[in-house]
């Protein structure tokens, strides 16, 4: 669905808001921590210092406001009090908020303390992955063109992309049209048209592109063992490029 000038305004302060929570966790030391410390904190930061809703918690039944998925874990991973933050784990937070009506979707791969250089390659180059397809956004290109471009960069480093969740439409809605999936072929799939607002959150994993869902029904991990990292921002197709409506203060260098 096109969004309107004055829809995307609200989106974008979504998207400040949720980018400030991501620039709030930067600041922690993440190691020793629980995963349900983690959601417990943003919660209060999105509800009581922003005035927002974490629009995750309640989605399809989720009883919190935001994802944790360590190492292996792929996505959708629930957080835990059991589940505490080591040195040398990676770790991503998926996370949601609505304000004025309108869900901002981001999410960040941390590295807590002294991480392998494997692992650490991993989490970089799905970054620089995820921003090859946010810069093939523009009027007139097509998804497949997105696709091929995160695909393309994560196979030449010896990596392997999920193929069984992908970016999506966002507005009032969390999910909307279209399906953003991250592969594809060049001048394949829908043309972009400005006021298109949708995710771009490729899940690249060290191994096998295979994963399985565990018995929580929440919870996918990789069906090998090995690493998995994902980023993700939500963007804004506009008159004559793409806007990154969840761009945080430390990646001004990226911006469109």
């Amino acid at each position: 669905m096109i969004k309107s000038p004055e829809e995307v305004e609200l989106m974008a302060e979504s998207g400040r808001l949720l980018a400030s929570v991501f620039t709030h966790l930067d600041g922690l030391s993440l190691a020793g921590r629980s995963t349900m410390e983690i959601n417990d904190l943003v919660e209060d930061l999105i509800i009581r210092q922003l005035h927002a809703r974490p629009a995750s918690k309640g989605q399809y039944g989720y009883g919190f406001v935001l994802n944790c998925s360590p190492n292996q874990v792929v996505c959708h991973g629930v957080p835990s009090a059991d589940a505490i933050l080591r040195d040398g784990d990676i770790v991503n937070f998926d996370i949601t908020l609505e304000k004025n009506g309108f869900i901002a979707d981001s999410s960040k791969t941390y590295m807590i303390g002294d991480v392998a250089p494997a692992a650490r390659r991993l989490v970089q180059t799905t970054y620089e992955a995820m921003w090859k397809g946010i810069r093939t956004v523009r009027p007139g290109a097509r998804l497949g063109d997105v696709g091929h471009a995160i695909e393309s960069h994560a196979k030449r480093a010896g990596y392997s992309i999920v193929r069984d969740y992908c970016g999506h439409g966002i507005g009032r809605e969390m999910h909307e049209a279209p399906e953003v999936l991250h592969f594809g072929k060049p001048g394949t799939g829908l043309t972009l048209k400005e006021g298109m607002v949708f995710t771009i959150e490729p899940m690249v994993n060290q191994g096998r592109r295979t994963v399985e869902t565990e018995d929580d029904g929440w919870t996918v991990v990789t069906v090998d063992g090995k690493l998995s990292a994902q980023f993700e921002h939500t963007v804004a197709v506009t008159g004559n490029g793409v806007r990154v409506l969840t761009l945080r203060p430390d990646e001004v260098r990226h911006r469109a």
